[in-house]
C-alpha cells in the first residue's frame, strides 16, 4: 500500500501499482468524470500515469488552469484528427493548448475558407460523439521518425529528431484512426468536449521564424457545457467593442501609421491620459521613498556586454555604429541605474536606495507580433531598482507588493501571482539563485500572498515574481513584476560600505508596476472601454449652452473650471440639444453641464453624470468643489 496526500490534507491508501485513473474512480464517479489530469508532487500527469510510491495527489478538472489546459490540448487532438478526415493531403504541425484555448497549425496550398472552418466544426461534433478512446503508446526514437516518415508528416519528424537525441521513447496518442506525436496530458476520451467554436483562422511562420513557411493557424476554444462557451463567445463580442485600437481611433487618443510600424503616436487627448498616469506613478513612488533618475537612451556595447544583454538580448535590440563603435538602443533601464549607483560611494546607511526612472525603451519586435499598444517595438517602462543589503530583501519585496497592490486596486483590478524560476538561458551561481529563489518564496509565504511556481520563466539574471492582472471582462494581463538580481550588482561591482567599514556588494531589485505605460493604458481603454474615472479621462466636462445667448456665460464656467485645474470644453456648435448630448455621450465625457436662461439667471448649471445621468441643478462653488473632490479621491 502507498499513502496519498490530498490537497485538502487527508491521506488516503491506495495499492501500489494502480494509475491515478483508477484512483480517482475509487474516490468517486463524479470527480472520476470531471478528471482533466492530475498533479503528482506538484507536477502535471496525465491521469493514465501509475503511482507506484508516496506522494502528493491532486485531481484538476476544468475549474483549474492546468486542468482547462489539458482539455484544450484534447480539442486541439480533435480539431487536428477532424481536419485529416477532410483534408487528408494537410500536413500537421503543433497544437497547443493557450490562454482561453488552443490553435492547430497546419501546411496546406490554400487557407481555410469561412465554409471549410464550418465543415471542420461539423467534423468535430461527430468524433465527439463516437467518444473515441485515447491511448497512449511509445516507440523508440528511430521507430518514431519512421512512422513520421511514412506518414509524411514533415514537422513531426522535424520534432521528433529534436528529441531523438535523449535516447528516450518518443510519446504519441491514438484516438479511431487518427494518431498524433504528443507528450500528453489527455482527458481519456474525445466525449467531454461538449462545446467548442473555431474562433479565426489567420498565417503563422512555422517555429515562429518568418524565414520558414507561413502555415494556417486555427483558433479555437472549448468548454465543457453549452452554456460556458456561450458565455465565452458573449465576452468576446464585448471584447470586439472595447478593442483599444477602435476606441483609441474613436476618442481621439493614439494612432498607428504605416510609416512607423510598432511605434504609437499620442494625440493631445492620449498625452493627457498618458501624463496623468505618469503623474499618479510620481505621487505614489515620492510616497514610497523612490528618487526619480533619467538614463541615456542609447550607449555602447561595451555597456551591454558587461550587463548580459548583448549575449542574451542582442536580436531584439536595435543598434548602430558611432565613431567606430558600437551602440545599442536600450531595451531596458537597469543597466542606466547602475552606472548611476556607481556615481558615488555609498555607505549601509545610504540602503535601501530606491530609484525610479520612466526610460524610454526600444525592442525589435517581428512584425507579426504587433498588436496596437499591447505589442509595440518603443514603450515607456515604469522601471525602478533598488539596492540593498541581503537583510532589507524581504522588507523591500513586501514593500513593492504593498505599492504594486495599491495601484492596481485604484484601478479596480484583480491579480494572482507567479513565482518564476531559473531558466536553462541564465547566468550565476546554482547558490545564488537558490537564495535569490527563496527570499521570494519566505517574502510572499510571509505576506500571505498566495502563488503559483512557473518553472524555468525567470528572467536570465534572477527568479521573479509576475502580476497578472484581471480586467472587468475577466482576461488577464502581466504587468508588474519584481525581480531579484545577484549578478548584475557583480558585474558591474558595485559596493557599499558595510557597518564593520569593510566593503560589501548589494543585491537588486528590478521592479515595474505598469510595465508598460503604453501597454497599461490599452489595458486600461479596454477595461473602462474607454468610459475612465473622472480623475483619469481626458475631457472632464464638457459645457452645453443651449442657445448662444448663453455663450458668455458657458465662457465664464469653462474659465472658473479652468482656473480649478479641471478639464473641461465648451460645444458651441449650432446643433439641437439632444445631438450634443448625444455627441458627448460617444466621447464619454464623465460629465455634461448643460446650461440655458434659468441657469445663467441663477448662476447654476444642470448637471448629467455619464455614469448617474440626470444629477439635478448646482451652483458653480457646490460644481466644482464635488468634481474636485472626486478627482482629489480618485473615485471608480
Amino acid at each position: 500500500m502507498i499513502k496519498l496526500t490530498l490537497k485538502d490534507g487527508s491521506v488516503r491508501e491506495v495499492e501500489s501499482g494502480m494509475s491515478a485513473a483508477e484512483i480517482i474512480k475509487g474516490i468517486g464517479m463524479g470527480l472520476y468524470k470531471a478528471a482533466c489530469s492530475v498533479k503528482i508532487n506538484g507536477e502535471v500527469k496525465d491521469i493514465r500515469t501509475v503511482i507506484d510510491s508516496d506522494c502528493e495527489f491532486e485531481v484538476l478538472t476544468f475549474d483549474d488552469i492546468d486542468g482547462k489546459k489539458t482539455f484544450w490540448h484534447t480539442a486541439s487532438h480533435i480539431l487536428a484528427q477532424a481536419v485529416k478526415r477532410l483534408y487528408p493531403e494537410t500536413l500537421l504541425a503543433i497544437g497547443p493548448a493557450i490562454d482561453n484555448g488552443f490553435y492547430y497549425d497546419f501546411d496546406r496550398e490554400t487557407p481555410f475558407t469561412t465554409e471549410e472552418l464550418e465543415k471542420i466544426e461539423v467534423e468535430m461534433k461527430k468524433i465527439v460523439k463516437e467518444g473515441l478512446e485515447l491511448e497512449q503508446f511509445e516507440l523508440p526514437p528511430d521507430e518514431a521518425i519512421k512512422y513520421l516518415e511514412d506518414k509524411g508528416e514533415i514537422y513531426k519528424v522535424e520534432l521528433c529528431q529534436e528529441h531523438s537525441d535523449k535516447g528516450e521513447p518518443i510519446s504519441f496518442y491514438k484516438q479511431g484512426e487518427f494518431t498524433d506525436l504528443c507528450a500528453g496530458p489527455h482527458l481519456m476520451t474525445t466525449a467531454p468536449i461538449k462545446a467548442f467554436k473555431l474562433t479565426s483562422c489567420t498565417g503563422a511562420y512555422w517555429r515562429g521564424n518568418e524565414k520558414n513557411k507561413m502555415l494556417s493557424r486555427i483558433y479555437a476554444t472549448a468548454f465543457p457545457k453549452t452554456s460556458e462557451l456561450q458565455e465565452y463567445l458573449d465576452r468576446l463580442e464585448e471584447a470586439k467593442k472595447r478593442d483599444h485600437r477602435k476606441l483609441g481611433k474613436e476618442l481621439g487618443l493614439f494612432a498607428l501609421m504605416d510609416e512607423g510600424p510598432g511605434f504609437p503616436f499620442f494625440l493631445p487627448k492620449g498625452m493627457i491620459l498618458k501624463n496623468t498616469l505618469i503623474d499618479y506613478w510620481r505621487e505614489v513612488h515620492t510616497r514610497a521613498g523612490y528618487q526619480e533618475i533619467s538614463t541615456p537612451m542609447m550607449m555602447n556595447r561595451a555597456l551591454w556586454e558587461r550587463s548580459g544583454h548583448w549575449d542574451h538580448y542582442k536580436e531584439n535590440m536595435y543598434t548602430t555604429v558611432i565613431d567606430e563603435t558600437d551602440f545599442a538602443i536600450k531595451p531596458m533601464n537597469c543597466p542606466g541605474g547602475l552606472l548611476v549607483y556607481k556615481t558615488q560611494l555609498h555607505s549601509y546607511r545610504d540602503l535601501p536606495m530606491r530609484m525610479g526612472e520612466l526610460g524610454l525603451v526600444h525592442r525589435h519586435e517581428l512584425s507579426g507580433a504587433l498588436h496596437g499598444l499591447m505589442r509595440v517595438r518603443c514603450f515607456t517602462q515604469d522601471d525602478a531598482h533598488i539596492f540593498m543589503t541581503k537583510e532589507q530583501i524581504k522588507d523591500e519585496i513586501k514593500g513593492v507588493v504593498a505599492l504594486i497592490d495599491e495601484v492596481y486596486s485604484l484601478f479596480g483590478f484583480k491579480y494572482h501571482v507567479e513565482l518564476s524560476t531559473r531558466p536553462e538561458d541564465s547566468m550565476g551561481s546554482d547558490e545564488d539563485w537558490e537564495i535569490a529563489t527563496n527570499s521570494l518564496k519566505d517574502a510572499l509565504e510571509e505576506i500571505g500572498l498566495e502563488f503559483v511556481i512557473n518553472e524555468g520563466d525567470g528572467a536570465f539574471y534572477g527568479p521573479k515574481i509576475d502580476f497578472h492582472l484581471e480586467d472587468s471582462l475577466g482576461r488577464t494581463w502581466q504587468c508588474g513584476t519584481i525581480q531579484l538580481d545577484f549578478q548584475l550588482p557583480e558585474r558591474f561591482e558595485l559596493e557599499y560600505m558595510g557597518a564593520d567599514g569593510e566593503k560589501h556588494r548589494p543585491v537588486m531589485i528590478h521592479r515595474v508596476v505598469f510595465g508598460s505605460i503604453e501597454r497599461f493604458i490599452g489595458i486600461l481603454i479596454e477595461h473602462f472601454a474607454g468610459a475612465f474615472p473622472l480623475w483619469l479621462a481626458p475631457e472632464q466636462v464638457k459645457i452645453i449652452p443651449i442657445s448662444d445667448k448663453q455663450l458668455d456665460y458657458a465662457k465664464d464656467l469653462l474659465s472658473k473650471l479652468q482656473a480649478a485645474r479641471i478639464r473641461a470644453s465648451i460645444d458651441d456648435r449650432s446643433e439641437k440639444m439632444g445631438y450634443k448630448i448625444r455627441q458627448a455621450q460617444l466621447e464619454k465625457i464623465p460629465y455634461m453641464l448643460v446650461v440655458g436662461d434659468k441657469e445663467m439667471q441663477d448662476g447654476t448649471v444642470s448637471v448629467r453624470s455619464r455614469k448617474d445621468g440626470d444629477a439635478g441643478k448646482m451652483s458653480v462653488d457646490e460644481l466644482i468643489s464635488k468634481l474636485l473632490n472626486e478627482i482629489q479621491t480618485k473615485s471608480k
